[in-house]
């Protein structure tokens, strides 16, 4: 058979592999619509379970300070300082104190 000739399938064959794509592409479609859909409601059920909560908002203050060229660092439990200097990271004495 060269490249000009075509085979030969008769319509009704044609007419069945139409059919059938049809039908799969409209399967196609409703499994797509189905996932949408699901992803839609998964995404309402999360806002609404997210929402039944109450928000609790704590606010904490702490004060810290720092002389010179030294970064004050804090923890929640207490004040560090921490000295930054040229030579690299050198401790203030407030925690050299603390340690000893």
């Amino acid at each position: 058979m060269s490249n000009k000739e075509m085979a030969q399938i008769p319509f009704y064959a044609h007419e069945g592999e139409v059919t059938r794509l049809e039908r799969i592409n409209k399967r196609l479609w409703i499994a797509v619509l189905i996932v949408f859909a699901a992803f839609v409601i998964s995404n309402l059920a999360w806002i609404i379970y997210e929402n039944q909560f109450e928000d609790i908002v704590t606010t904490e203050t702490y004060e810290a300070s720092a002389d010179g060229g030294s970064t004050a660092v804090t923890n929640g439990s207490g004040e560090v300082s921490v000295n930054v200097g040229y030579g690299g990271l050198q401790e203030d004495n407030k925690n050299q104190s603390a340690q000893n």
